[in-house]
């Protein structure tokens, strides 16, 4: 049976532990560039496209936010990657979420980048709801042009500008819209994060503004075991706009994971 999404599947199978990259919205497997260029020398590296995304098919629509992460563990499963570090940004980091709460025998260690815990907002369900309705009437273009200097600093470079601007304006309508619905009604993770048995590492951008360093501080504080990394001279997507400094806090991170011996699977929660 070929997997559902589309991927990137590389780097060789050795003894370090496999690295699953999720992306955020509305973005494509490839805002993770600088990674699927440095981290497969040394250990194999998955990243899928997510349900309409990138070349990833539109139609079922995702209803569920838990649709990603199932969409994830079948990929997994085709792909015989039995256990692994999850690593997400924004939206993704709330599907690794996702994740751990449904799978987390198979989970050794999260990357929470740019994210934040709790169930969307009364408001914000209306704010996302409403957005669905005009990507989907208007198309991406003019989104992508309002939010670009969020997306990344306005000190970016233009090729970073210009490659954040065109996975936003390459991604499907529908497949945006669906996810902002799935995603508007999403469980809060808050009361997971205390449960969480494996290492983690919060990574933020200085000058984010849509999950500012105080909800990185918030995400680390509740997690019993993990690092943080503020990423100066970064917005939203420090991976993108300093690699050199996300790529060297992620590579400490996974060495330490590598040396952890895996225990028992521990109870599903």
């Amino acid at each position: 049976m070929a997997p559902f999404l589309a991927y990137e599947d590389k780097g060789p199978d050795t003894r370090r532990v496999p690295l699953v990259l999720v992306h955020g919205h509305p973005f494509d497997r490839t805002m993770w560039a600088p990674q699927l260029g440095r981290f497969p020398g040394t250990r194999r590296v998955v990243a899928p496209d997510l349900r309409g995304y990138g070349a990833s098919p539109t139609t079922p629509p995702v209803t569920d936010f838990s649709d990603f992460a199932r969409d994830i563990e079948a990929l997994l499963d085709e792909l015989e990657v039995q256990s692994f570090v999850l690593a997400g940004l924004s939206m993704g980091g709330q599907i690794v979420m996702d994740c751990y709460r449904l799978f987390p025998e198979r989970v050794r260690g999260l990357v929470l980048a740019d994210t934040f815990p709790a169930a969307e907002t009364p408001e914000g369900v209306r704010t996302r709801d409403a957005m669905a309705d005009r990507l989907l009437t208007e198309g991406m273009r003019g989104y992508a042009d309002e939010v670009l200097e969020r997306m990344v600093a306005p000190y970016a470079s233009a090729e970073v500008k210009a490659h954040v601007h065109g996975m936003m304006t390459a991604t499907a309508p529908e497949g945006a819209a669906a996810a902002l619905r799935a995603r508007a009604r999403r469980p809060d993770y808050t009361a997971l994060l205390p449960r969480v048995h494996v290492p983690a590492l919060v990574v933020v951008g200085a000058d984010d503004t849509f999950t500012p360093v105080s909800d990185a501080l918030a995400l680390h504080a509740a997690l019993p075991d993990a690092e943080l990394h503020i990423v100066d001279g970064a917005a939203h997507m420090p991976n993108l706009e300093r690699p050199e400094v996300f790529d060297q806090a992620l590579q400490e991170f996974l060495a330490r994971v590598d040396a952890r011996q895996p225990s028992s699977a521990p109870p599903r929660l």
